[in-house]
């Protein structure tokens, strides 16, 4: 899965030299992080407007019809910009990370409700934005970055911020947990 500067992505197969689909086409907000969830079959785009847009895997069915696939869910998220997201244990729960004017700039939605009532609960714990998140499900925990270089760990259970650390000097660029949830790695800007 592919996604560009234009705001198009595309997905491509091993073995085939060319896309074998295309779920947005450029002329859009330029795409700033994508992923697919757990098992796969879902994946999500968020951009440099704020928005997310999720979409189902299964594009066999629209070489068919000749149409593009269309995504389930689209929303703005953050109303700046959205530089990344993290599906949260059964995919249904996204966290986002981005830029908003109320300082809301960490937020967890559930899709499975209208998209007026899907924001559940918003942390202001970067004043500037953030720029990267990370989950440690076994824990339950949001590990955040932000432009100014903390770091910043929510406890998701009891929806509350529970430390915030300078990690760097310039924005935190890339987190990373162990698998085991014992350390979490951040990387910056410099």
């Amino acid at each position: 899965l592919t996604g560009a500067q234009d705001g198009s992505v595309r997905m491509f197969e091993w073995g085939h030299a060319q896309q074998i689909t295309c779920f947005r086409s450029g002329g859009n907000s330029r795409v700033t992080r994508m992923r697919f969830n757990y098992q796969g079959n879902k994946f999500g785009i968020v951009d440099a407007d704020g928005y997310i847009s999720l979409y189902q895997t299964n594009w066999k069915c629209c070489p068919l019809t000749g149409t593009s696939p269309k995504p389930y869910v689209t929303w703005q998220c953050h109303n700046k910009t959205a530089n990344d997201f993290v599906f949260i244990s059964s995919s249904s729960l996204i966290a986002t990370a981005g830029l908003s004017s109320d300082n809301r700039n960490i937020c967890l939605w559930d899709t499975l409700v209208s998209p007026t009532s899907s924001l559940v609960h918003a942390f202001v714990c970067h004043d500037s934005g953030a720029t990267v998140l990370a989950y440690a499900p076994k824990h339950q925990l949001l590990i955040s970055g932000g432009r100014k270089g903390f770091t910043c760990v929510i406890d998701l259970r009891q929806k509350q911020q529970q430390q915030l650390l300078q990690s760097h000097d310039s924005p935190v660029k890339a987190i990373a947990v162990d698998p085991t949830e014992e350390y979490f790695v951040t990387g910056s800007a410099e």
